[in-house]
């Protein structure tokens, strides 16, 4: 499944709306996405109180993937709402979406080529669930965070720009 391209507008930024300025082209966002090394995510725990962490992940086609078992084990599995946003605060990019496990290997083995290449890793799957190991043990599901909404800006916040699926 492929996302659609997003729609850009001006978003309103600590609580005032933001309308001048050029709205980024969504390439801008992915290049980001695609380049960048660590990510966070941050969840809910099932008692209400916030949890953020860095990542590694992949951006493809059809969102972000990561895996991590403590949050697809009880943050996720509770309440699928996440924030995914990159360590870079100057040339910010924020997703907020929805977080669905993998429904099997072949999701498993399209997430795992790339990131193996990014990382150096031996990501795989681990039985026929949506499960990842890798060559030390197993790892927990992977996961796919899919966009509502991502927000962005450069460096001193020029161009705010969010966009919408």
């Amino acid at each position: 499944m492929q996302l659609p391209e997003p729609v850009a507008s001006h978003p309103v930024l600590y609580g005032a709306p933001t309308s001048d300025g050029e709205l980024l082209p969504w390439s801008w966002a992915v290049e980001r996405l695609v380049g960048a090394r660590n990510y966070w995510v941050a969840t809910v725990r099932p008692s209400g109180r916030p949890h953020s962490r860095p990542v590694w992940g992949v951006w493809l086609d059809d969102g972000f993937w990561f895996t991590t078992a403590s949050l697809a084990r009880h943050n996720v599995a509770t309440n699928p709402e996440v924030t995914v946003h990159l360590e870079n605060g100057d040339a910010s990019v924020i997703i907020e979406g929805r977080a669905h496990p993998a429904a099997g290997v072949d999701d498993v083995l399209r997430m795992a080529e790339p990131y193996n290449a990014k990382y150096g890793w031996t990501l795989r799957p681990d039985g026929d669930a949506g499960n990842v190991a890798d060559a030390n043990e197993p790892i927990g599901p992977a996961l796919r965070v899919e966009p509502e909404v991502v927000f962005g800006w450069e460096a001193t916040m020029r161009n705010p720009t969010r966009w919408r699926f």
